[in-house]
């Protein structure tokens, strides 16, 4: 059998070898190609990409900083595990308190340009149609940009910024998504943003308690409730 070239393959091109060793990697962590908690061999994964262990090491850098790969000294990298059920606890503690006050004060200070920004952001994706992440990337980075926007119009900076450092979307879609999560998500966060869009406080608060509560409770967590 002939040996395929790298494009026949897939594999990144070279003019944009970075981003595109970052985004192979990143599906592998994601579709658990490569395992929670798995070694991460940077020579190894070179020469499955087909490229040399420069481009593999900043990937794995910027991984690290999204919290999805981690380096330990003498030790080299390894995939980060998957929320605990007592990690997962807390951060949809966390989000229940910050994400509905967010949304009630972006209601309360709503502009011109912020309705228009809404209405792009919503504009700006379309259900995923695979339970992959290939398919549900564009979804994730959305949910990300959506909610990093809610908490900007809500004028509080350092809100919008701890939301921001949980890198909390990237970890629940890691933990589990099917095809059906992203309609529904789509809605609810149509939902929230007609209520910013209006100008209702109380019903931007009460739609982003409903988001977060039917998105972690019920979508997510019985992926612990099976086990």
């Amino acid at each position: 059998m002939p040996e395929l070239s790298a494009a026949e393959l897939g594999l990144p091109r070279r003019h944009v070898l970075s981003d595109e060793v970052h985004e192979r990697i990143k599906a592998m962590l994601m579709d658990h190609a490569i395992a929670p908690g798995a070694r991460i061999s940077i020579d190894g994964l070179a020469r499955q990409l087909g490229v040399s262990p420069t481009p593999v090491r900043e990937a794995l850098a910027r991984l690290e900083s999204e919290q999805l790969a981690v380096k330990s000294p003498l030790k080299g990298y390894r995939a980060t595990e998957l929320l605990t059920l007592q990690e997962f606890d807390d951060l949809f503690q966390f989000r229940r308190l910050i994400e509905p006050w967010a949304a009630r004060n972006a209601a309360q200070r709503i502009d011109d340009e912020g309705r228009r920004a809404l209405r792009a952001e919503l504009c700006s994706v379309t259900p995923p149609k695979k339970a992959t992440y290939g398919s549900y990337k564009a979804l994730t980075a959305h949910d990300s940009r959506f909610h990093s926007m809610v908490a900007r119009l809500s004028g509080s900076e350092q809100v919008r910024v701890a939301l921001e450092r949980t890198h909390c979307h990237l970890h629940i879609f890691r933990l589990y998504y099917t095809r059906e999560t992203g309609p529904d998500t789509l809605a609810e966060h149509r939902a929230i943003a007609d209520a910013i869009i209006a100008g209702d406080a109380e019903a931007a608060e009460a739609a982003m308690v409903s988001h977060i509560e039917t998105a972690m409770l019920q979508r997510l967590r019985q992926v612990y409730d099976q086990d």
